[in-house]
């Protein structure tokens, strides 16, 4: 009995064994071309652009594909959690009170930055909360490392290809140390996740030292942040928007306000929003404030409004003004922007 024990547990160990050989053969990349030959034709295309022989000596030193990048970039899990988990995770009393400690610590950082830019310091501090938890969590993975495993497998090659030598070129200009290159496994960085192509488009030198720090220092992480919302039209004047109560019929208020222009960017999010009206013009339609007053006067502003239901009639209903769309151009997701200026609002 003993004995055919044993020999079960053999034959099972054998079982796993070749299970997980077989899952780590699904994870290899799609790439017919060994890894060395691509690599030493990526080093050629880095150099032909201006990139330096020690830079890339430093930054792809034994340098091999990452598995768990693979398996992770394939096998991204379905969306699937409800607005109201979404929010309750995101908003959560524990990230309002770390965010509301943190803007007391950094203060003497973020408040000129906010002055300077434009942009108000609760908005920088609820995007910094919500892509890396105020900064206490970046992502552990080698951005070099993951780029080129990304680049090398053939799902996106292209795209990841044109990161990863974006990448190469702000080591090369001495933004950030090779080591010090921390992020996700997709390769976005730094406390504000930014992908490298975002960092050249956005990236802000705000201490004035040469480099655009986006990983160490608060002073270039706040700034950059927001310089992103700036460049998408951010208006230091205006808010994010509002919850509101809507009109008993709501199907009715919808058909008069639905959208019928073709959406040109952010599909995704914008499909999901009313056409936009002012403010004046929705008072008329019935739309009042979350407690059931009157929608702020705005005088002879420009000022206009979409609505979106992001848990459907049943659940709470938002007025989204233009800065809205601002965090919509950091991550297209209703529920990340929302997420983004609910969480601004306790911040304030």
């Amino acid at each position: 009995m003993k004995k055919t024990g044993i020999l079960l547990s053999f034959f099972l160990s054998i079982l796993v064994s070749l299970s997980s050989l077989q899952a780590e053969e699904k994870i290899i990349p799609d790439n017919p071309q060994p890894f060395g030959v691509w690599l030493e034709e990526l080093k050629a295309e880095a150099l032909g652009n201006g990139i330096s022989a020690e830079t890339l000596r430093q930054a792809l030193a034994n340098i091999e594909p990452i598995p768990r990048i693979i398996e992770l970039d394939r096998k991204q899990p379905e969306f699937t959690q409800t607005y109201e988990e979404y929010i309750s995770r995101r908003v959560s009393p524990t990230r309002i009170a770390k965010g509301r400690e943190k803007i007391g610590e950094f203060s003497s950082v973020l408040t000129p930055v906010s002055d300077n830019m434009g942009v108000q310091d609760r908005f920088i501090a609820a995007i910094w909360g919500m892509e890396t938890n105020y900064g206490g969590y970046t992502g552990g993975y080698n951005v070099i490392a993951a780029l080129a495993t990304l680049a090398y497998d053939m799902r996106r090659p292209d795209f990841f290809r044109k990161e990863l030598l974006r990448a190469l070129e702000i080591l090369d200009q001495g933004h950030i140390a090779p080591e010090d290159m921390k992020g996700s496994w997709a390769g976005a960085m730094g406390q504000g996740q930014f992908m490298p192509s975002s960092f050249f488009a956005y990236a802000y030198d705000f201490d004035g030292d040469g480099r655009k720090d986006i990983w160490i220092d608060e002073a270039d992480v706040f700034a950059s942040i927001a310089n992103y919302l700036k460049k998408h039209g951010w208006q230091a004047d205006q808010t994010w928007g509002r919850e509101v109560s809507l009109p008993e019929d709501v199907d009715g208020l919808w058909e008069k306000v639905k959208q019928k222009e073709k959406i040109k960017s952010c599909r995704r999010a914008l499909k999901d929003h009313s056409k936009q009206l002012t403010l004046e013009e929705w008072k008329a339609l019935g739309v009042k404030t979350k407690f059931g007053g009157d929608l702020p006067d705005v005088g002879d502003r420009p000022f206009k409004a979409s609505l979106v239901m992001p848990a459907g009639k049943d659940g709470p209903a938002y007025l989204t003004y233009e800065n809205f769309r601002s965090i919509l151009k950091y991550n297209c997701s209703n529920y990340y922007a929302l997420g983004v200026s609910l969480l601004s609002d306790e911040l304030k």
